[in-house]
């Protein structure tokens, strides 16, 4: 989820990835418009999009499409156990036919709908009862207008396309409500703005001691014992163990380069067989959402260890209150939690064991090696939050969460941090440029992404180097970073000039009028980590822009990517993605073009391939070997691609869908390859879903795909055909 904070925003809002920006006009004399910013993965470009409301009736076009797809709404309204809940909790409720309800952040007004049904059941149509609903997000209330039509409920629901923040009691709202019914919870709970979204929904919006759905929330949290945990925060001990004598955290900055203190949604339970429990689950924080809530709290926790170990992370999750007596929960707990645990926790509604992918549970990286524990002994949490997060401190020794960083300090994403740990892919690369810079005496190298380790792998390999930092995403803080690490791998600043900028701004002024023999990549930009496989295309898009600049015999690392795919059976990601008809009696199918869903769609209409992890996509199985489909030669300048293959299963099963991704041939001679696919768990695959399962056998199954790329959009189309 987003950092930024937009009061009332629907669930979900679009993801970082594709950097909308919203912008809104409001005046009762003209259209709602919103401006949203869309990016180009393979130039960093961006362009303004207009959505306008005037549009309402029109199809989405396609960029919205796109951008709402990415979103986890339609993973929402497939989670029947949230949906339920809901219906329950609003349905116990609504009891008054005078009921004011308002809907906060109302996605297709699926709970709006619940409301306004369970109003009308009780007496309440016409003008002693009312439901509103707010959804700041323009595209998406669009939709909501077109829900409410196909089911015949416009004039039972009044929709704003506004922020709670922004409604008025008098204007927009004849007067204050008594129930809020409300779904703006992230996997952390708070990320989504709920504390101010609530503050400022009781200070000008709500009635005294109103209903409120979900009535309140308690999160809890357990300590783990975990390698893979531990190598996805702890850089320095990884780098201690490569041996290879770069240093990108370096003893006395042991936190120059780390994970950001916070906690990171991930899906826990695919990390059952590689965790130990050191405590029994514990209880944070509990938050009532029908009383205005506090900004900020503390409280200290005291934990009984359950075993000997380690302590690298802490795993959290919440459970939902949904209605007042206490009878409707939903809970995010991971199933070996809800499996194992001696303590009580509450009984939530039928069909939670069903995978998910829109809350996941969240860890919190302990610092360093972790805090050692002994079975009964007893460790002091202090747990904090505030508007929009919840931090940790164990036993004290933690840095407080607060704290700004300093000017050289980078924080990544813990898979980067465990990758740049990796001893097998720093090998890859090193033993890769080490070849390349073979009888080179003073070569000029450009380093095209925003690779901190390339930068010192070349500058200490041949001190006469010269090296160029594009750092298009990193800048200044790259500039800082690799001075404060200089010392320590014995590098003068004076050979490394970091540019700062895209390549189509650098120029021979730049180089001081002497040709590049080296331009390489991992490749990684910074804030792209999200994106599909094949943006990281950007490289070879970079490497044409440089083409003028380049020596004759410039050697190009990596040489080429080849698109990979398998065959899968994933059963609990189809479900989540799969076409909506009926959801809690309100037909739904309407939404389905524009989320991208799968099953029961026209012809062979395919959704939108998007990127997952995939080892944390619940139940999965590879039916096939892995087939090569298309090969992209950095030698040549970016150019669009074709490619095709027969695919051949190797295992019965139901077939999904395929996984695709890229690996990258670091060297000519094709012996240094870096795979990113699903045996790789630091990156992200793109996942293409079929229009429908198929069930296959290796007797006479066999799949066709094609897969175009154009460079203009930086897009690969697939399509894929049984015969």
């Amino acid at each position: 989820m987003p950092s930024c904070l937009l009061l009332g925003v629907a669930p979900r809002p679009p993801p970082a990835a594709l950097r909308l920006l919203l912008r809104r006009r409001m005046a009762s004399s003209e259209p709602t418009r919103a401006f949203q910013l869309r990016l180009n993965p393979l130039t960093g470009d961006s362009e303004w999009l207009i959505v306008d409301e005037a549009e309402a009736e029109a199809p989405a076009p396609v960029h919205h499409k796109q951008l709402l797809a990415a979103t986890s709404y339609l993973d929402m309204l497939n989670d029947a156990a949230r949906n339920r809940a809901y219906r329950h909790a609003i349905e116990a409720t609504v009891t008054d036919p005078t009921s004011r309800v308002l809907d906060i952040g109302a996605g297709t007004g699926l709970l709006a709908m619940m409301a306004a049904r369970a109003l009308a059941a009780v007496g309440g149509e016409g003008s002693r009862g009312s439901v509103s609903a707010c959804e700041a997000y323009l595209p998406m209330g669009k939709l909501t207008r077109r829900v409410l039509r196909a089911n015949a409920m416009e004039n039972n629901v009044k929709v704003f396309h506004k922020r709670s923040d922004e409604l008025r009691v008098g204007v927009e709202l004849d007067s204050r409500a008594d129930i809020l019914v409300s779904e703006i919870l992230d996997s952390e709970l708070l990320g989504e703005g709920l504390i101010p979204t609530l503050q400022h929904a009781h200070d000008e919006l709500l009635v005294k001691n109103p209903k409120t759905v979900p009535y309140g929330a308690t999160t809890y949290g357990v300590l783990v014992e975990s390698t893979f945990l531990w190598k996805m925060h702890d850089l320095h001990s990884s780098e201690a163990n490569a041996e290879d004598g770069v240093r990108l955290t370096p003893s006395g900055t042991e936190n120059i380069l780390s994970v950001k203190p916070q906690q990171h949604a991930m899906q826990c339970d695919a990390l059952a067989d590689e965790i130990r429990l050191l405590s029994e689950p514990f209880k944070v924080f509990e938050f009532d959402f029908w009383k205005r809530p506090d900004s900020h709290r503390e409280t200290k926790i005291e934990i009984k260890a359950t075993a000997d170990g380690h302590a690298h992370a802490i795993i959290s999750w919440w459970v939902l209150q949904l209605d007042s007596a206490g009878s409707v929960f939903y809970s995010t707990a991971p199933r070996w939690v809800r499996q194992s645990s001696g303590v009580d926790l509450p009984q939530c509604v039928h069909g939670m064991n069903d995978w998910c992918d829109h809350w996941k549970q969240c860890v919190w990286f302990i610092q360093g090696t972790g805090t050692p524990a002994m079975k009964d002994q007893t460790l002091s949490l202090r747990a904090s939050h505030d508007q929009t997060s919840i931090s940790y401190r164990l036993n004290m020794n933690d840095q407080v969460s607060s704290r700004s960083p300093k000017n050289d300090h980078l924080t990544l994403l813990p898979e980067r941090i465990a990758l740049y740990g990796d001893k097998a892919w720093r090998s890859a690369l090193i033993g890769a440029v080490r070849n390349a810079m073979s009888g080179k005496s003073s070569p000029t190298c450009i380093v095209a992404d925003d690779s901190m380790l390339l930068a010192l792998v070349v500058s200490s390999l041949l001190p006469s180097s010269k090296v160029i930092s594009m750092f298009p995403g990193l800048r200044d803080k790259g500039f800082n970073y690799l001075r404060a690490v200089a010392d320590a791998n014995n590098l003068s600043m004076d050979r490394i000039k970091v540019i700062g900028k895209n390549a189509s701004s650098l120029t021979m002024n730049d180089l001081k009028h002497e040709k590049v023999n080296l331009v390489v990549g991992e490749p990684f930009y910074h804030g792209s980590e999200g994106m599909l496989p094949w943006q990281n295309l950007r490289f070879w898009n970079e490497r044409t822009l440089l083409d003028p600049l380049l020596s004759e015999d410039a050697f190009i690392m990596p040489c080429k990517g080849i698109l990979r795919l398998c065959a899968m059976s994933l059963p609990d990601l189809w479900r989540t993605r799969c076409s909506l008809k009926d959801v809690e009696g309100f037909d739904h199918s309407v939404v389905n073009d524009t989320f991208g869903a799968c099953g029961d769609l026209p012809g062979e209409q395919q959704g939108p391939c998007l990127p997952y992890y995939v080892w944390q996509c619940g139940c999965t199985k590879k039916l096939s070997k892995v087939y090569s489909l298309m090969d992209f030669n950095f030698s040549e300048p970016i150019h669009s691609c074709f490619g095709k293959t027969k695919i051949k299963f190797a295992h019965d099963g139901i077939c999904h869908g395929f996984a695709v991704w890229i690996d990258w041939v670091l060297d000519e001679k094709n012996s240094i390859v870096i795979s990113t696919g699903p045996e790789s768990r630091y990156w992200k695959q793109g996942v293409q879903l079929l229009s429908r399962p198929v069930e296959v056998n290796p007797a006479s199954s066999v799949m066709n795909v094609e897969a175009h790329f154009d460079p203009e959009e930086g897009e690969l189309a697939f399509k894929s055909m049984f015969s």
